[in-house]
């Protein structure tokens, strides 16, 4: 929904390319992150300004880089594999920025043509000057920007037959922007005047620039041919492009945007956290007015690729990031993260933390649930309260309600798993899966030790460590008979408060050791004995011999992410 509401635009025709502006440093965002890849609502502001020109479906798109190239570049790409990545040179500026991307834009189209056998020239329908038609030239870091307004743009400029057409509007503040100067009688632009270079009349201007624009690409090709340097900051820049234009007799106009912040640039940390609360502002409204329920907006953000469906409620202190999809009438939070997590129609996901999992119709997860890559829950499945999954399928039914661990597993429909289990999916070398059948149930505090099957129909006992398969419809127990040692603590822990309680308590219930029962008084009788015993001295190993191990006891198996 949000995809095509920030990036529908209007049917118009199609521009021979778009030049995305990413070379600059971005000095102020004092990062060692390029500036145009920081993110707001999932995506960098290079991938927002990429999608916004993919909206108008242009024959061609070049990114200009500079500042880390290689960064930007593959980021670029990864985005957009078609992109056309331009390196700009030392020559600072604007101007020598769209220089560099019409060279290369001019070459991709002599190569076009030469594959499709067109003769270079005017006889060969005049492909030898390159691209033709409506070139369209965006800043990499102004994030709000969408398809929409471009393509209003693109189809005032066509419709009026304009040479350069550029996208301004008004602020209370202008300082540091260009501003726009119009001739009084007819409203066409006359020039853009930067801030360092203006007077103080041109200062007063509250009209400014977007450095978005729209030019005929035979007039951008003359127009950088003629640019030189001759200002203030010493770089060659795009605007002046605008006054050549109308030197040659081309008409140059603007059109005015009545929203600023579509046109809003970054510089600094401060200005993107405006600009993030500000895009996210929007994307719920437009979900809200689609019939979802945000119930706090001030704490709950949504990613502009996440996909919602009616009547979805949205509990405060929720984030949607990636590719989400909540399907109709779930429910998600509060104080709850997923990304690209899928939620099913009428599922709750109550604070949880979730990525690249599955939820499906009527399960529910939570509170303080974990659910990481690979989990699917089934329908009217559970996941609940301090369980964590990973790479999981729980089938349609199946709960797995506390305090559990389930990694590598593959669990049937409508079977339980018991409190404190662990699926000990790891050997100290690899991993490996488990699985348990449909209509099981397992007992509280639980060990599968992987691999390891269980059939349909299955009970284990509490406390149990489960080693090797058990068939369907077997009850499967390891703990052998429980044996109590009478006297332990007061004949091992002497002195320790537990021995000393354990005194008081025999002598009150019991007398002295007299009293003790025949199964006490062997063990006393034995510990005694040995304590009288000289201690052995250690065998010593020869050279050609190791030294004998420690005798161990249990196993390296155990639970590892």
């Amino acid at each position: 929904m949000i995809s095509s509401t920030r990036e529908s635009y209007v049917t118009t025709a199609q521009p021979a390319a778009v030049v995305v502006l990413a070379a600059g440093e971005g000095t102020r965002m004092r990062s060692a992150t390029p500036k145009v890849l920081h993110t707001l609502a999932g995506r960098t502001m290079l991938g927002h300004a990429l999608a916004a020109a993919r909206g108008l479906d242009p024959r061609r798109v070049a990114v200009v880089v500079r500042h880390e190239r290689d960064l930007v570049a593959a980021h670029a790409t990864s985005v957009d594999p078609s992109v056309l990545v331009v390196d700009q040179d030392d020559v600072p500026g604007t101007g020598r920025a769209v220089q560099c991307a019409l060279g290369v834009l001019d070459a991709a189209a002599h190569a076009q043509a030469a594959q499709a056998g067109i003769p270079e020239g005017e006889e060969g329908r005049g492909v030898g000057d390159g691209v033709q038609g409506a070139v369209v030239v965006i800043a990499g870091d102004v994030p709000l920007l969408d398809s929409e307004t471009l393509a209003q743009l693109l189809a005032a400029h066509t419709a009026d037959s304009n040479a350069v057409t550029v996208l301004t509007t008004e602020v209370d503040d202008p300082t540091g922007y260009g501003r726009i100067v119009r001739d009084p009688g007819t409203g066409e632009v006359l020039s853009i005047v930067e801030e360092r270079d203006a007077d103080d009349v041109q200062r007063a201007v509250r009209e400014i620039n977007s450095s978005i624009y729209v030019f005929d690409a035979a007039v951008l090709r003359h127009g950088l041919a003629n640019l030189g340097r001759d200002n203030a900051q010493g770089e060659v820049y795009l605007t002046d492009v605008l006054a050549i234009a109308r030197s040659q007799g081309g008409a140059v106009r603007a059109l005015r945007t009545d929203d600023p912040v579509l046109v809003e640039g970054v510089n600094d940390r401060a200005q993107l956290a405006v600009l993030r609360a500000e895009l996210n502002r929007r994307v719920l409204a437009d979900w809200m007015a689609a019939g979802v329920t945000v119930v706090d907006p001030a704490t709950t953000w949504v990613d502009v690729d996440v996909e919602l469906e009616r009547d979805v409620t949205l509990l405060p202190g929720t984030q949607l990031h990636g590719t989400t999809v909540v399907r109709e009438g779930a429910t998600v939070g509060p104080d709850t993260t997923l990304t690209d997590v899928e939620v099913g129609v009428h599922a709750t996901v109550v604070r949880t933390h979730g990525s690249s999992s599955v939820i499906g119709d009527d399960a529910t997860v939570g509170p303080f649930a974990y659910l990481r890559p690979g989990t699917v829950l089934g329908t009217a499945g559970k996941i609940g309260t301090f369980v964590e999954t990973k790479n999981a399928t729980i089938g349609d039914g199946s709960k797995v309600p506390h305090l559990s661990y389930v990694g590598d597993a593959t669990i049937g429909e409508h079977t339980n798993i018991g409190a404190a289990t662990i699926f000990v999916n790891y050997d100290g070398v690899k991993k490996h899966r488990s699985t348990v059948g449909s209509f099981s149930r397992t007992g509280a505090d639980n060990l599968f030790v992987a691999p390891v099957h269980l059939g349909d129909g299955v009970y284990t006992a509490a406390g149990s460590v489960i080693r090797n398969d058990v068939p369907s419809g077997a009850l499967a127990v390891s703990a052998g008979t429980q044996r109590n040692i009478e006297g332990w603590v007061e004949r091992r822990r002497p002195g320790t408060d537990a021995a000393h309680a354990a005194e008081r308590m025999r002598l009150e219930t019991q007398g002295d050791a007299s009293t003790l029962g025949a199964q006490a008084r062997a063990e006393r009788a034995l510990a005694d004995h040995q304590a009288t015993l000289p201690v052995p001295s250690p065998p010593t190993a020869t050279p050609d011999q190791a030294a004998p191990l420690p005798a161990t006891g249990g196993t390296t198996e155990g639970h590892r992410d």
